[in-house]
C-alpha cells in the first residue's frame, strides 16, 4: 500500500458526512477499489449504497467486514471508540491502518493505547476540520475537504510510513495536513469549535425557556438563523464531544461568564465609549481572521 497504489479496501465504520465524503473523493480519484460500510442503521446503509458512497454494507463488525481492509476508518461518536477498538481487534491484519475522524484526540489516543496496544504502530489519530449540521449518508459530498485542514495528533509509536500513507490520502482529497499534540489539539478546538456549539445551544435554550418564545421566534430572522445554525447539529455527537473535552470547556465557560459580566457592567453604567471599543475590537479581530481564510 504505497502513496500512489490504490487501496484494495477501506472499511468505514459509521457512514455519514465526514467518512462518506472522504471515501467519495477517494473513489472518484481511483485511490480505493472497494469501500465497505458498517452502520447500525440499515436504512442509512441502503442510502449509502444507492449513492455509491459504499460498495458493500454491513451492520456488524466481523471478519468479513474488517478482514480485507487496508484502512479501517472509525467515524462514529467519540464515546464509542473503546467499544469499536475492542470489536475490530480480532479481525485486523498486521498491516491494516486504523484511524478516526473525532473532534477530540486525547480520548482517541487513550483508546488506541488501551484497546489496541499490539496494533498501536498502525493506529493514527486524525481530525478533518470540515463539516455541517447535516448527518447521515445523504450528507456525504464531493469536495468537502478541498482547502480544509486535517490534523494528525501523533502518539509517538506510529510507523512513519503509516503516517505518510494516511497523510497522502487526505492530501489527495484536497486537505492541508498538519500535526499537533493531542492536548494542544483539544485545547484549540474547545475554543474555536466546541465552545461556539455550546453557546449556540445555550442561546436557543434561552429563547425556548422564555414565556414569550413563540412571539420571539415568529420575528426571528437572519441574525438568529446565522448565530444559531450550529445548534441544529446532531445532539449525540455533541454530547460526546463536550463530555470528552469537558476540562477545556469548563475553563472557557468561566471566561465567557467574565465577558458577559463585562458587557452587563458597560450597559448598566451606560459606558458608550467602552462599549463601542469592545464591539470594534471584536469586529476587527473577526475581520482580520476572515481576510486570512
Amino acid at each position: 500500500m504505497s502513496a500512489i497504489t490504490p487501496l484494495k479496501q477501506i472499511t468505514l465504520i459509521g457512514v455519514g458526512l465526514i467518512g462518506g465524503s472522504f471515501v467519495l473523493d477517494l473513489k472518484r480519484l481511483g485511490r480505493v477499489e472497494t469501500v465497505a460500510g458498517i452502520d447500525l442503521n440499515r436504512e442509512n446503509l441502503d442510502r449509502a449504497l444507492e449513492r455509491r458512497v459504499i460498495d458493500e454494507a454491513f451492520t456488524d463488525i466481523n471478519a468479513e467486514s474488517i478482514g480485507g481492509a487496508d484502512l479501517v476508518l472509525i467515524a462514529t461518536p467519540v464515546s464509542t471508540l473503546p467499544a469499536v477498538c475492542q470489536a475490530v481487534k480480532p479481525f485486523l491484519r498486521p498491516e491494516t491502518l486504523v484511524s478516526d475522524v473525532g473532534s477530540t484526540k486525547q480520548i482517541t489516543v487513550e483508546a488506541f493505547r488501551t484497546y489496541l496496544p499490539e496494533h498501536l504502530s498502525h493506529c493514527i489519530a486524525a481530525h478533518p476540520i470540515a463539516g455541517s449540521d447535516r448527518h447521515g449518508a445523504l450528507a456525504a459530498q464531493f469536495g468537502l475537504y478541498q482547502d480544509k485542514k486535517l490534523i494528525i495528533t501523533p502518539h509517538g509509536d506510529e510507523h512513519s510510513d503509516g503516517l505518510e500513507r494516511l497523510e497522502s490520502l487526505w492530501q489527495a482529497v484536497g486537505a492541508e495536513t498538519l500535526r499537533l499534540s493531542a492536548a494542544e489539539h483539544d485545547a484549540i478546538f474547545a475554543a474555536v469549535s466546541h465552545m461556539p456549539h455550546l453557546l449556540a445551544f445555550a442561546f436557543v435554550h434561552e429563547i425556548f425557556d422564555h414565556p414569550d418564545r413563540q412571539a420571539y421566534l415568529s420575528f426571528a430572522a437572519s441574525g438568529f438563523r446565522d448565530f444559531t445554525r450550529i445548534a441544529s447539529s446532531h445532539p449525540a455527537i455533541w454530547t460526546d464531544i463536550c463530555l470528552a473535552n469537558k476540562n477545556s470547556l469548563q475553563d472557557l465557560i468561566g471566561g465567557m461568564r467574565r465577558q458577559l459580566d463585562t458587557l452587563e457592567n458597560l450597559l448598566v453604567t451606560e459606558n458608550k465609549t467602552a462599549l463601542y471599543a469592545y464591539f470594534e475590537e471584536a469586529k476587527n479581530t473577526r475581520d482580520d481572521w476572515l481576510k486570512r481564510q
